[in-house]
């Protein structure tokens, strides 16, 4: 008997049929205790017996489309590179260190061990021996040292990277710039995959790696043709043979025509507000994921910019509506109210709500005391549609801070080029528009280090809060022990609560849907780590 065929298939919600509202409340109510093939066989126990007894099958074409925007997308010349490739979810082809799983836990890939020194700052890793890339050659710690000495030069996350030495033909050691405490989260980032050893200047363009489709054709920004790689290393994967990526970056209406069409097995990215419709959709089957991105209003704190006034600020976050936001874009299924850090529900340890409700009479209090009595018009709202509701979402923020006298005008641009354009010249001038930046989910170091001093993010924070909530991060960065640390990341969010630098008002849950002849399709908070190593067909 193959290894493929005595690995049992794992039923999980994503194989519930939408039946009506009825059955989705049910499965919302008992989402929270059960899980999995439990929850399935409490609403279908004869399907979910009968599914259990299947076992995954080897072969056949999965072909999806995702409608998020990869603003990185390259060309002909690299659109293979993992910088560029043109579906974001890179462990397609490739594979990092690390993984970061579906509850936000970092695991060994390419690696299968990593220890700290005493002071955080020097990492000893070693590495996974029997790994092959699509070439047929085995990687090395040559292979990794190459990579990393490109990643250190081109993403800010391998910029804490002050030096990468080989230690062995399977161990390398990494030097930090500072104690990291959470480094090998690090490890598990879409960008920082493991290609072979070549030249700065021709690394990764070749699209080879050790993931479990190796790339056979790419028309770049349109479509991306993978084959199974035989020499995989997680020994039996993957079942399919092939693996196709259609690019729909704003064309929700075709992909789900096309899904109609049985054009695409599953569309990932779907808009939250169209769950109703899905319903009517013979056979979808939907998967909801514990959080995703979220919407973050971007507070620009240069000279003259009115949100220099920490009354302002907290004025247009206590004006807000968020539970309005959420039953209109969202709904209990789709969304969740952010608490002005970066941080998700699917940081469960550290996740802190925001204290209190919406307070219109708090708000129109501290305009006044700011020295706005009749209200306040804000600089335009800026925004583009990185998701479909996007655009919802802010014409209800606009609409209930109305409540508070507060005017904010919103205007939406285009997605090419958006980031560029509402930063300007920030590195030099710290000038940057008032507009939204989508927000995706991390572990909470990484998180909450999007709100330090220098980053546009926070709109250039500074003063005494800033300080503290730096020196918090400092501290809890350099400490063992996870609940200590914890502990210390919810002192900095109760900071963020009250000098809030910048408004997280909603956030998205991913959600995709597929065929119900798919398996082994997992949805993930990140959308970038979905793996489709153990997806098959029935």
């Amino acid at each position: 008997m193959s290894a493929e065929s005595e690995t049992p298939i794992k039923v999980a919600a994503s194989d519930l049929p939408l039946q009506g509202a009825q059955r989705r409340s049910l499965l919302a109510a008992a989402g929270a205790t059960l899980a999995g093939s439990a929850l399935h066989e409490l609403l279908w126990p004869d399907a979910a017996h009968a599914q259990t007894q299947q076992q995954p099958r080897r072969g056949g074409t999965f072909v999806y489309t995702n409608t998020y925007p990869n603003n990185r997308m390259g060309d002909a010349r690299n659109g293979k590179h993992p910088y560029y490739l043109l579906d974001i979810n890179t462990r397609s082809a490739y594979n990092g260190l690390g993984y970061v799983n579906a509850n936000m836990e970092v695991e060994p890939e390419l690696a299968t061990s990593w220890e700290p020194d005493a002071d955080l700052k020097v990492w000893e890793i070693a590495l996974r021996e029997g790994v092959k890339f699509h070439n047929g050659r085995d990687m090395t710690a040559d292979d990794v040292v190459a990579s990393f000495l490109f990643h250190q030069q081109k993403t800010s996350f391998a910029k804490q990277i002050v030096k990468i030495e080989k230690t062995g033909q399977y161990k390398v050691r990494m030097h930090l710039d500072r104690p990291n405490s959470e480094f090998p989260y690090i490890l598990g980032e879409y960008q920082l995959m493991v290609m072979p050893a070549e030249p700065l200047e021709t690394i990764g363009l070749a699209g080879i790696g050790t993931g479990p489709f190796k790339i056979v054709e790419l028309d770049p920004k349109r479509r991306l043709i993978m084959e199974r790689h035989a020499d995989y290393w997680r020994k039996g994967l993957p079942y399919l043979d092939r693996l196709e990526v259609v690019s729909s970056p704003g064309r929700m209406e075709g992909a789900l025509n096309g899904f109609r069409a049985n054009l695409f097995d599953a569309v990932l990215g779907v808009d939250p507000g169209l769950l109703p419709d899905l319903e009517r959709i013979p056979g979808t089957r939907v998967d909801f994921s514990d959080a995703g991105d979220q919407a973050l209003m971007i507070l620009p704190k240069y000279e003259g910019s009115p949100f220099n006034d920490k009354r302002i600020r907290q004025a247009l976050a206590l004006a807000i509506d968020r539970e309005k936001v959420m039953r209109i874009v969202y709904g209990a299924q789709t969304g969740w109210i952010g608490n002005d850090s970066h941080l998700t529900p699917a940081n469960v340890a550290s996740f802190l709500p925001r204290p209190g409700k919406r307070d219109v009479a708090k708000a129109k209090k501290l305009l006044a005391e700011a020295g706005y009595p009749n209200g306040i018009t804000l600089p335009t709202f800026y925004f583009t549609a990185s998701w479909p509701e996007i655009p919802r979402v802010f014409q209800v923020v606009a609409q209930t801070v109305k409540d508070a006298g507060i005017t904010m005008p919103i205007e939406q641009r285009p997605g090419d080029g958006y980031r560029d354009w509402r930063v300007e010249d920030a590195a030099k001038t710290r000038k940057h528009k008032f507009a939204y930046g989508p927000s995706g989910v991390r572990n909470p170091g990484v998180s909450l280090y999007r709100m330090r001093p220098d980053n546009n993010e926070s709109g250039y924070w500074s003063g005494p809060a800033c300080d503290r909530y730096q020196a918090l991060y400092n501290q809890a960065i350099g400490e063992r022990d996870p609940a200590k640390r914890n502990a210390l990341y919810k002192q900095m969010q109760e900071i963020l609560f009250d000098d809030v630098p910048a408004i997280h008002p909603v956030g998205r849950k991913n959600m995709l849907i597929h065929k119900p002849h798919l398996r082994g399709l997992k949805n993930h908070s990140q959308f970038w780590s979905i793996r489709f190593d153990e997806v098959w067909k029935a």
